[in-house]
């Protein structure tokens, strides 16, 4: 059994162990092997750095490259021993670039909107999201966020409105947001100062989550709310659907990724057409939280 198919439990469900959420320093052992998640701050993934993860699977894996629904990536058969990478696996692994922060890796879960500053939106949420990670990298206790702690920010689009979390935000406008924390809203804080005030109540769910195995995973399972709870702004947008497969209106198209995953030459192929498509960056794909990928491209 993987982590995909373990039922997911109520989060105001008292706990009796710690999480396993699998990274690469703590990989899951499944029938077929160690499966690795690695984590994409916003579902970013290079062009070249989804060639590296494809060359990594193909070597070392079954040779496939999977998705999750919070806009990560998997590789599965990895070797190892006693629940560990073999060496050369690891350093395989690392090399990609997935692993900014080995120390933090499980606990960089920042999901956003998939679209955010190419098309839609009231704001690009995506330097705002790499601050959140560089902040949460920035500090060794941070490391200590639960596997399953999850950060969501909407562009103000809806798109991930409704997606459970513990802490995040939704764009009102151009300039500021409403901090979501747990199933509740928080303050309206300028955007700039979004990330900061994000960590802090990180910090404060750290401080009161308690310890060992009974420590809660999520703000909903803290006894007394993390912070004074704020009515949702008039601003907020309503709940928007799914982004759908095919072109999209703004140029490049959303791919589904079927659940046996990408081998090594349909990743090869969107990493090109990525490539080619010239949008100014690296050619980055993002991969979305309904399981695909979006390949940028320029508007009819």
């Amino acid at each position: 059994m993987s982590p995909k198919d373990v039922p997911s439990a109520d989060p105001r469900t008292p706990r009796t162990r710690r999480d396993r959420c699998p990274g690469a320093l703590r990989p899951w052992p499944a029938d077929d092997g160690l499966l690795v998640r690695l984590r994409l701050v916003g579902g970013r993934l290079p062009a070249s750095t989804l060639r590296d993860v494809a060359a990594v699977a193909a070597e070392f894996g079954d040779g496939r490259v999977r998705v999750t629904g919070r806009a990560n990536i998997q590789l599965r058969a990895l070797p190892g021993h006693d629940g560990r990478l073999t060496p050369e696996a690891f350093h395989a692994v690392e090399g990609t670039g997935l692993l900014p922060s080995p120390a933090h890796e499980l606990v960089r879960n920042i999901m956003a909107s998939p679209c955010t500053g190419r098309t839609g939106g009231r704001a690009d949420l995506r330097p705002l999201a790499a601050a959140l990670d560089g902040l949460l990298c920035a500090d060794p206790r941070r490391a200590g966020l639960p596997g399953r702690f999850l950060f969501v920010l909407d562009d103000g689009r809806g798109d991930l409105v409704e997606r459970s979390c513990d802490l995040g935000l939704t764009a009102l406008d151009a300039r500021v947001a409403q901090v979501r924390v747990g199933d509740g809203w928080g303050p309206v804080v300028p955007l700039d100062e979004a990330p900061g005030a994000i960590v802090r109540l990180a910090d404060e769910f750290l401080a009161r989550r308690g310890e060992g195995p009974s420590a809660a995973w999520h703000v909903a399972e803290l006894p007394a709310p993390l912070t004074d709870p704020v009515p949702p702004d008039p601003r907020l947008p309503d709940a928007a659907p799914p982004l759908p497969y095919g072109p999209l209106a703004g140029g490049g198209r959303h791919v589904p990724v079927p659940d046996a995953g990408l081998d090594r030459a349909a990743a090869e192929a969107l990493a090109e057409e990525a490539l080619a498509a010239g949008d100014g960056e690296r050619g980055d794909l993002v991969v979305t939280p309904w399981r695909g990928v979006l390949v940028p491209g320029r508007a009819q």
